[in-house]
C-alpha cells in the first residue's frame, strides 16, 4: 500500500464518525488517495450512508455508481473535448453531447429528454485579465457528471461537502426532487464563486481613483485603464446573462430530469434572483466606470481648451508685433530711396512715411481688438 492508500486509510474512521465511508478506487493494481485522483465520486447507496470514492478512470467508479440512488461524479482534465466526450461515453451519455455543449458561448443547455448537458462559465480574475473556463454538467436519472479545466478548484472543494448534503435529503423525496437539488446546489457554488471575483474588479477600480487623483498622472494611462475595466466587466456581465439564460431553461422544470414540484424549483428561482443581483451591482459598476470615463473627457476638453486659447493670444499678438516689423523693413526700402532729393522735401517724405507706419500698425491693432476675442493670459 503506498501513502495515498495509508492516508485514505488512516481517515476512514473520522469520517465514517461523520456517516462517510471514504474509500480510494483501485485502477491496474494501483490504489488512488485524493491528492493524487482527478476525479471523485459521491454517492448515496439505496441504503446506508454516503460514499466518496477518488479515482482517475471513469471505469473505476462504475460498481459504486450501480449500487447508488443520487450520485455526483466529478472528473478534472485537461482537454474537455477528448476527454470529456470519453469520459461522458463510459459513463453511458451520448457522444455527441459534450461537443454540442462546447460550441456554445459561455453557457449552453441541451435537454434530450434521457439525458441532459449543462455548460456554464466559471470565472476565474487576475487583476484586469479575466478568464470564462467552461464547466460541463452532464445530468440522466440518478447520476450527476461534472467535468472541467485543472484551473477551476470550487467543485473539488465542494466535494468535501458533497456527502452532508446528500445524507440531509430525505430518504422520502422523489429522485427527480433529489437529483434537482443536487443540480442546483452545484450551480450555486460556481455562481457565488463568479461573484466573489467581482470583488477583484472593484479593487482594481480603487487602485484606479488613486491614479485619477494624481495630477502627474498620464491621461492616456487614466483611459487604458478605464478602459481595461470596462472589458473586464462587460465580459464578467456576457458570463452572467449566459449563466441567466441557462437558469431560466430549468426553472419551469420542463426538462424531464428536471423536477416540477414547486418547493424544488424555488431553489432554482433563488439561484435566477441570485444572479440578476449580480447583474443589477455590475450594471452598477459600469455606469460609475462610463461617469469616470465623463470626468476623463472633461478633463481632456479643459486641456484642449487651454491649448487653444494659448494659440490665439499667441497668433493676436504675432499679427500685431508682424505688423511693427515691417516698420524697420520699411524705413530701410525709405531711406534708401531718399538719396538725392531736397532738403525741404525730405522732412515732409519721412514725416509722412513715419505717420503711415504708425497709422498702420494702430489700425491693425485696433482691428485685432475688435475683431477677435483675446483671452487671458493662462495660470
Amino acid at each position: 500500500m503506498d501513502e495515498g492508500a495509508a492516508k485514505t486509510t488512516a481517515r476512514q474512521p473520522a469520517n465514517a464518525a461523520k456517516g462517510v465511508q471514504e474509500t480510494g478506487a483501485v485502477a491496474n493494481g494501483n490504489s488512488c488517495g485524493p491528492k493524487d485522483a482527478r476525479a471523485i465520486c459521491v454517492s448515496l447507496p439505496h441504503k446506508g450512508k454516503p460514499v466518496r470514492v477518488y479515482g482517475n478512470y471513469p471505469s473505476e467508479f462504475i460498481s459504486t455508481l450501480q449500487a447508488s440512488s443520487l450520485a455526483w461524479v466529478n472528473f478534472m482534465v485537461d482537454d474537455l473535448q477528448k476527454d470529456g466526450t470519453e469520459i461522458a461515453v463510459k459513463l453511458g451519455f451520448s457522444d455527441s453531447l459534450v461537443p454540442t455543449l462546447l460550441k456554445g458561448y459561455h453557457a449552453t443547455f441541451e435537454d434530450r429528454e434521457t439525458e441532459m448537458g449543462i455548460m456554464v462559465p466559471a470565472v476565474k480574475i487576475s487583476k484586469l485579465d479575466i478568464q470564462s473556463h467552461p464547466l460541463l454538467i452532464l445530468v440522466r436519472k440518478d447520476l450527476i457528471v461534472t467535468i472541467h479545466s485543472g484551473a477551476i478548484e470550487r467543485l473539488i472543494q465542494f466535494s468535501r461537502y458533497a456527502d452532508t448534503f446528500m445524507r440531509k435529503l430525505p430518504e422520502t423525496m422523489d429522485i427527480q426532487d433529489r437529483l434537482t437539488l443536487m443540480l442546483a446546489r452545484i450551480l450555486d457554488e460556481n455562481n457565488s464563486h463568479n461573484f466573489e471575483h467581482l470583488r477583484e474588479i472593484e479593487e482594481q477600480a480603487d487602485d484606479m481613483g488613486v491614479l485619477m487623483l494624481d495630477p502627474k498622472t498620464q491621461r492616456l494611462e487614466i483611459g487604458r485603464q478605464i478602459y481595461e475595466l470596462k472589458h473586464a466587466l462587460i465580459t464578467y456581465l456576457n458570463t452572467l446573462w449566459r449563466t441567466l439564460d441557462v437558469l431560466h431553461s430549468l426553472r419551469f422544470g420542463d426538462a424531464q430530469l428536471v423536477s416540477d414540484s414547486p418547493k424544488v424549483l424555488a431553489q432554482i428561482g433563488l439561484l435566477v434572483e441570485d444572479v440578476n443581483r449580480q447583474i443589477a451591482l455590475s450594471e452598477h459598476m459600469s455606469e460609475v466606470f462610463a461617469s469616470g470615463l465623463e470626468v476623463l473627457q472633461a478633463l481632456y476638453n479643459n486641456q484642449l481648451q487651454v491649448l487653444n486659447n494659448r494659440m490665439a493670444l499667441t497668433i493676436t499678438w504675432l499679427t500685431v508685433l508682424g505688423t511693427a516689423v515691417l516698420v524697420p523693413n520699411t524705413l530701410a526700402t525709405v531711406f534708401g530711396s531718399m538719396a538725392g532729393l531736397e532738403t525741404n522735401w525730405l522732412i515732409w517724405y519721412t514725416a509722412i512715411l513715419f505717420l503711415s507706419t504708425a497709422n498702420a500698425t494702430a489700425l491693425a491693432y485696433w482691428w485685432v481688438k475688435r475683431k477677435v476675442h483675446l483671452p487671458g493670459a493662462p495660470d
